[in-house]
Formats: C-alpha cells, sequence, structure tokens
C-alpha cells in the first residue's frame, strides 16, 4: 500500500501539507544543531549517523575538514540513494513531499550549523539537551508526518526489512535506531553518550504521536446498567453528549444487556459518574483515554479538500 498522496497544487491542502513540512523541518533542524549535536548524541536515523562522522572527521582529517563533515549534506548523501532503493525494492511509495522533507531537513541543518557551530545551547546540561532535543525533533518530525509525507532516511530500511522479515515495522525501525545510537559507544568510547541518545529516540516517539493525535481531553465510556434509559436522558439532557446503545447479552447469567457507549470530556467524567451512582449504584462502567476522536462533533474525519 503506497504512503504517496497529492493535493492540487497550490490549494488550501497543498498549502498546509508543505507549510507543515517546512515549519517541521526547521523545528527539527533546531533540535539537531543546538541540543543535539553539541552533545554528540545520535538518536538514530541518518542524522544520528551523520552526527557521529561529524565530529569524527573532526578529528582524524583535522587538515582537511577542520569543522567535520556537513551534518545535513552527510543525511543528504545518504537519504538520497536510500529513498532510489526504496523504491526500487517496495515501489513507487515515496513522493515530492518526501525529498521536499529530507532536502529541507538537511538545508536548514547546515545553515543553522554554520551559524552556530558545535557549542550547546544548554551548556553542561546534557540531560536537559537530551529532553529538549527529543521533544523539538518529534515536533518536528510529527509535523511532517502530519502532512502526510515520510521522513525517509532509516524509515526505508525498517520497511525493507519488514518486506523480508515479516517483523512489525515499529519494532524494526526501533531496532535500526538503537543500533545507531549504539555506533557513539564504538566511536567516543562514553556509555553516556549512547544512553542519552536512547532517551532521545523514547522522547521523540512519544512527541510524535501527541504531535499527530493532539492533546486530547476526552474520555470514551461504556456503561453496562439496567438503568440504561434513564442514563440515555442524563447524558442526552444534562452532560449535552450524545452516544450509542449497543445491545449485548451477559457471561454469567446469559441477560440481555444494554451498553451505553458515549465520549465526554475530562471535566464531566465526575459529574457522570456521580449521576451514575445515584441512578444504578451496580452499573458497571469503563472510562479509558480516547486518544482520537473522529467525527461529527469533533474533528473532521474529511481532509478540508474533499468537503468543498
Amino acid at each position: 500500500m503506497g504512503i504517496i498522496t497529492k493535493e492540487k497544487f497550490l490549494s488550501k491542502d497543498w498549502i498546509i501539507a508543505y507549510s507543515f513540512i517546512l515549519v517541521g523541518t526547521f523545528i527539527m533542524a533546531l533540535g539537531f544543531v543546538f541540543f543535539i549535536n553539541p552533545y554528540k548524541f545520535a538518536p538514530g536515523g541518518v542524522y544520528g549517523i551523520a552526527i557521529v562522522l561529524h565530529h569524527l572527521t573532526k578529528s582524524f582529517v583535522d587538515a582537511y575538514l577542520p569543522h567535520g563533515l556537513p551534518i545535513g549534506l552527510t543525511a543528504l548523501s545518504m537519504d538520497i540513494p536510500l529513498t532510489i532503493i526504496g523504491s526500487k525494492i517496495l515501489g513507487p511509495r515515496f513522493g515530492v513531499k518526501t525529498v521536499v522533507g529530507f532536502v529541507s531537513t538537511a538545508v536548514f541543518v547546515d545553515t543553522l550549523q554554520n551559524i552556530w557551530g558545535d557549542k550547546p545551547l544548554v551548556q553542561n546540561d546534557p540531560l536537559l539537551s537530551a529532553i529538549f532535543g527529543g521533544v523539538l525533533v518529534g515536533i518536528g518530525l510529527g509535523l511532517v508526518f502530519r502532512s502526510r509525507a515520510t521522513s525517509g532516511g532509516t524509515d526505508i530500511i525498517a520497511s525493507i526489512l519488514e518486506k523480508y522479515t515479516k517483523l512489525p515495522i515499529g519494532q524494526l525501525l526501533m531496532y535500526v535506531d538503537t543500533s545507531i545510537a549504539m555506533l557513539t559507544l564504538f566511536a567516543f568510547h562514553d556509555w553516556s553518550i549512547p544512553l542519552y541518545s536512547i532517551i532521545i529516540i523514547f522522547i521523540t516517539g512519544r512527541v510524535i504521536d501527541v504531535t499527530i493525535e493532539g492533546f486530547d481531553y476526552n474520555k470514551a465510556v461504556f456503561i453496562i446498567s439496567d438503568q440504561h434509559e434513564k442514563l440515555r436522558e442524563i447524558i442526552l439532557q444534562r452532560i449535552d453528549r450524545g452516544g450509542t446503545i449497543i445491545p449485548a447479552r451477559g457471561m454469567y447469567y446469559n441477560r440481555e444487556k444494554k451498553i451505553i457507549f458515549t465520549v465526554i470530556g475530562r471535566r464531566e467524567v465526575e459529574v457522570l459518574k456521580s449521576q451514575i451512582s445515584k441512578v444504578d449504584p451496580d452499573a458497571f462502567v469503563t472510562i479509558v483515554e480516547a486518544k482520537e476522536i473522529l467525527g461529527k462533533g469533533f474533528k473532521s474525519l474529511i481532509p478540508s479538500e474533499h468537503m468543498r
């Protein structure tokens, strides 16, 4: 299944998608230049490899590359062949947006690198730098993914390995990125660097999820009660929410039951629990986090381009 998406040129969706890519890659570049590179962290991906090579070449070939290999250009030199190889093995999955993404990241990183150099924004605090580096890279990647593009790089390696190993791509991506993080141990002989790099990988993954799904303060509630009609009226009238009544059968007594399913805000949870306890103290209630809610009354399921 391909991931190429096409928006009409200069349409609202096209402008939004490419704005997400450019803003996202700039935020990623800030994370790499100000927080990650100065401490030689390598949080996976082609930029992890590029950072290692950048610092090694400063040490080994000082006469020829006094400032080391450019991080962005080094990453770009890996992204391009990986994308070509991935397209040949996996098919035409990587569209123009992916190319714009990894090219703009390289340009932003090298531009900021030339201006700022290798000094950390926060001196003598690698943990704080790892945290903020992971947050910025996670936000940036999340915006790129929201544009329906891919980041290229090790994502392509993981996709190729998935094709031949049948292992989950998320698991493979973690293996690849962790392996790159461990390269820093052999390159710099300092256990703290790969360990901080793994912290960045974890934080980046969590922040990507939040950036894509948003901070959703809603809860999904399942209520099993013989007083479902009264509870239905409370949800509709008092809580001002909709819901669905699902027919079910109890396992123990094998009796017909009704399950009310509804989505409410966090502030409404205690109100609903109080009302349920008054109407039916024997009700069975399950409340779970709702990461992302799509549909009428919440976020639209249909992209804006198709709504016009």
